[in-house]
C-alpha cells in the first residue's frame, strides 16, 4: 500500500518504495498537493514527482537510477559538427534562464512519440517556478535567429543537477542545450545529471543506470557543496569531451 502523506508528514525510506513485481517500480507516496517545498525536500532524499492530471501527486525513487555523467556524454561525429557550426554561426545562441517558466510550458504543450498528454500540469509549472525564483531551478535554451527552438528545465542543488524535460523546435536543439548544459557542468567539476528513469535517448547519448543506493550516497555529498554559478553561452561547447574545433 502506498502511503498517502499529509502535507507535514516526511517521505517514507526510500526502502519502502515499490518493486519491479508491482508494475510501478519506484512508486513511493501519494500527497494532494504540489509545493515547492515539498519539491526542494523530495529532491534532497532522491525523490521526484511524476503523475498525470486528475491523479493524485505521485512520489517516485526507483532503483535503479538512470544518470549521465558529464564525462560521459556521447558524441557523435554528426552532433560534433553540429557543435562547430553553432560556434561559428551568431544566429545561435544558448541562455540560461531567459524565461524559466515559458521554457516548461513548451515543453509541456510539445508533442511526444508514445506519450498521450503530459505531467507536466499547471500545478507542476508553479512549483517548479517557485523553484526558479529561490535559483534552485534553471532553464538551458538553444536559440536560433532570435526564436527559442529548443531547450531544457532541471533543479540544481550544489553540484548535483536534476534533468526534467527537454524540447526541440529544430534538429538537435535540444541536444545542444544539454550539451552546453554538459559542458557548463564539467567545468565546474559536476559528477552526475540525474536522469531518473531509462531512456533509449538519453541512453545513447550516455546516460546509464546506478544503484540507488549509489545514487543517494553520491547525492548526500553534492546537494550540500556550495552552488555553482548560473550564467553560460554555447562556448560551453567546447568543454563536451571528445570535441574539438
Amino acid at each position: 500500500m502506498v502511503p498517502w502523506l499529509r502535507p507535514d508528514d516526511p517521505f517514507p525510506p526510500l526502502t519502502h518504495a515499490l518493486g519491479a513485481a508491482s508494475g510501478a517500480a519506484g512508486l513511493l507516496a501519494a500527497t494532494g498537493e504540489l509545493s515547492a517545498a515539498r519539491l526542494l525536500e523530495a529532491y534532497r532524499s532522491g525523490i521526484f514527482p511524476w503523475y498525470s492530471n486528475g491523479q493524485p501527486v505521485l512520489w517516485w525513487s526507483p532503483d535503479p537510477r538512470m544518470v549521465l555523467p558529464p564525462d560521459a556524454f556521447h558524441l557523435s561525429t554528426s552532433l560534433a559538427k553540429t557543435f562547430r557550426r553553432v560556434l561559428r554561426d551568431p544566429a545561435w545562441e544558448v541562455r540560461v534562464d531567459d524565461n524559466f517558466t515559458d521554457v516548461m510550458r513548451t515543453c509541456a504543450r510539445t508533442p511526444r512519440v508514445g506519450q498521450d498528454g503530459t505531467w507536466i500540469t499547471a500545478e507542476v509549472i508553479a512549483a517548479y517556478s517557485a523553484l526558479h525564483r529561490q535559483g534552485l531551478a534553471h532553464s538551458i535554451e538553444t536559440w536560433y535567429g532570435g526564436r527559442r527552438v529548443g531547450g531544457l528545465y532541471g533543479v540544481a542543488l550544489g553540484t548535483m543537477f536534476f534533468g526534467e524535460s527537454m524540447f526541440a523546435h529544430r534538429t538537435d536543439a535540444s541536444k545542444i542545450a544539454l550539451a552546453a548544459l554538459v559542458g557548463h557542468l564539467r567545468r565546474h567539476g559536476v559528477q552526475m545529471i540525474d536522469c531518473q528513469q531509462n531512456t533509449s535517448h538519453l541512453a545513447s547519448l550516455g546516460a546509464y543506470e546506478i544503484a540507488r543506493s549509489d545514487f543517494i550516497a553520491h547525492l548526500k555529498t553534492a546537494a550540500n557543496a556550495p552552488d555553482i554559478p548560473w550564467r553560460f553561452d554555447k562556448t560551453t561547447l567546447e568543454a563536451v569531451p571528445g570535441f574539438s574545433c
